[in-house]
């Protein structure tokens, strides 16, 4: 089974041609060659490729373009402005494009209501174009979970294990929403990424004090449900890539046929691609 990273982001340095929202917290460039050379050392064979809020906003120009120039190793997600009036029109065009395979909502960045018009038709036009809907709750669960249930034909997968994920320092109590987390897994449509799961660690390599919540998360979703990932350059801070990899690949925890599935096999499953350009 290939090793499919659930989550990954590229960019150039900053430059006038295409200048950054802010300042990334990761290295000064990730471009798509970059991204690929780093996959190749520690072993991945494809991405989940994120465009970048940090840098980008809501442009995907950029992942576009790694997108065609490595269509062998990535598929890619793009963030949506729900404020914006072409949004409907936006998840049609980038649905279109070879390669894509999802679009990111985050919660609370526009109305609250789990009724709001504009939120349920973009779940409703992911389903029908075949998009994952990439979901990041932040501390709104409850909304999340109203809005799902209004949509089981829509696939929704929760980044960074529905947690806050932190940039350059450890967050207090990370753990703290994992019972809203686990509530969501009753929802049947609903997908979890592991990304970034060992930037939530006190501890070094190999991480030991994340494996219980971990565990749990598992249990509740159940394997299939689960992808593993590291978002690696959002958590330079904390860990190198190679431990991001080596902290699942070579934990005694997990089965062989349970690691193929957790680092790969559920997202070929889910994203409905592989590397190499085969469908699931």
């Amino acid at each position: 089974m290939a090793i499919i990273d659930a989550q990954v982001h590229s960019y150039e340095r900053n430059h006038p041609g295409r200048p950054w929202a802010e300042p990334v917290v990761g290295p000064p460039s990730v471009t798509g060659d970059e991204m690929v050379a780093a996959m190749d050392a520690v072993g991945v064979d494809g991405a989940i490729l994120v465009s970048t809020f940090m840098t980008y906003r809501y442009d995907p120009s950029y992942a576009l373009e790694v997108l065609r120039r490595h269509p062998d190793r990535f598929a890619a997600v793009r963030p949506l402005d729900l404020a914006d009036p072409a949004v409907l029109s936006l998840v049609e065009e980038w649905a279109a494009i070879p390669g894509t395979v999802g679009v990111r909502v985050f919660l609370g960045m526009g109305s609250r209501d789990p009724a709001d018009p504009v939120l349920n038709q973009v779940m409703s036009a992911a389903a029908r174009l075949g998009q994952v809907v990439n979901l990041v709750p932040s501390d709104l669960h409850e909304l999340a979970a109203a809005v799902v249930a209004r949509h089981p034909d829509t696939v929704v997968v929760l980044d960074h294990l529905g947690l806050r994920a932190p940039m350059e320092e450890r967050r207090r109590d990370p753990w703290g929403l994992l019972p809203k987390v686990l509530d969501l897994a009753t929802l049947p449509n609903v997908r979890i990424k592991l990304t970034g799961a060992c930037t939530l660690s006190e501890q070094p390599y190999p991480f030991d004090d994340i494996w219980g919540p971990i565990m749990r998360i598992i249990d509740a979703y159940g394997v299939e449900r689960c992808m593993w990932g590291t978002d690696w350059t959002r958590a330079v801070h904390f860990l190198s890539y190679q431990e991001g990899v080596d902290a699942f690949r070579d934990n005694a925890r997990f089965t062989d046929a349970e690691k193929a599935v957790l680092m790969g096999g559920a997202a070929q499953a889910i994203y409905g691609w592989a590397p190499g350009g085969s469908g699931a």
